[in-house]
């Protein structure tokens, strides 16, 4: 609903607080599902939590306006950009099993671009969703969450969906799960061409339509050749890079470290990247570049400066 790791990680930990300090009103109610008491708290820390905000929504680049070729002027931090969740978080989220009447599957839903479609909705038209389509729930129990009428809810549903078919025109997310050794091979390939700069290497993963967007820079590119010319260039600028593997919304990520300049050269937390994989190839990386990037790492559990792994001028597979 939030768009961010660092508010989630925050309003997980009020909705505790909230449970454990009223906890005596659950045991009150005879009868009552723990489950659906637990999320009517949740959803409302996370209601009032939109409410409270300038601007509900977090955008990635892409929706902000058309691809361009040139060059990244400078980052936009009058945005609040959407922000990818680590993989370790979601480990049990959803049990397909359990929900039959969910529309979208669980690692459908956590996907970075489907986050950022429900970006778009109300707050409200959000929870609806996510309760009905994502977690299978009946209108009649979303309502009762909701303190609303299910005609309301049957109603904001129907919104939702509307909104969501405009980005999902065959009615959901578009995944080609690859063969673990297929994406592997793809994935060894990506941070052999980043840690050696290898241009011609990195552009012959992408798709031919392939986009990159680099949160916090509005710009954005699509296609193999203006991608090249991109990072072409800015290479030529950059000192070593290392890559270790990582996890992001359900997709495979990269955390990456660039190595400093000066006598006291050390690998500091660059980015991550999120990449989106279609049949063999890359079809979207999203970026999430400096200044707002490095704070991104320590929801990963991974370090701002990584330990000495041997000689930084040679690089190294992580």
């Amino acid at each position: 609903m939030l768009g961010s790791v660092h508010e989630a990680e925050d309003l997980v930990q009020e909705t505790y607080l909230r449970a454990w300090r009223s906890f005596d009103s659950f045991k009150d109610v005879e009868g009552g599902s723990f489950r659906a008491w637990l999320y009517r708290i949740a959803t409302n820390a996370c209601l009032n939590a939109l409410a409270s905000r300038k601007d509900p929504q977090r955008f990635l680049p892409d929706q902000l306006g058309p691809a361009t070729k040139q060059m990244p002027s400078s980052p936009a931090t009058d945005v609040a950009w959407l922000e990818p969740y680590p993989n370790a978080y979601l480990e049990g989220i959803g049990d397909e099993a359990t929900n039959p009447e969910a529309r979208y599957a669980a690692r459908e839903a956590v996907q970075l671009a489907f986050v950022a479609a429900i970006q778009l909705l109300p707050a409200r038209q959000r929870a609806v969703l996510l309760l009905c389509d994502v977690l299978g729930w009946a209108a009649a129990e979303a309502a009762a969450l909701l303190e609303s009428s299910t005609a309301s809810i049957n109603s904001a549903l129907q919104r939702a969906r509307e909104t969501l078919a405009k980005h999902y025109p065959g009615g959901r997310p578009q995944a080609t799960p690859l063969s673990n050794p297929v994406q592997q091979k793809l994935l060894d390939r990506y941070l052999d061409a980043w840690q050696r700069h290898n241009v011609n290497g990195f552009v012959a993963l992408l798709k031919e339509d392939a986009t990159v967007i680099m949160p916090p820079w509005r710009e954005w590119f699509i296609g193999r050749d203006t991608i090249g010319s991109f990072f072409g260039a800015a290479w030529k600028t950059c000192n070593g890079l290392r890559l270790v593997p990582t996890g992001a919304n359900g997709q495979p990520a990269f955390a990456v470290y660039e190595l400093s300049s000066g006598p006291d050269a050390r690998w500091a937390a660059h980015s991550i990247h999120v990449l989106s994989l279609n049949q063999e190839n890359i079809s979207t990386i999203t970026m999430f570049v400096p200044p707002t990037g490095p704070d991104l790492f320590k929801s990963f559990g991974l370090p701002l400066i990584l330990p000495d792994v041997g000689d930084a001028s040679t690089p190294h597979h992580s």
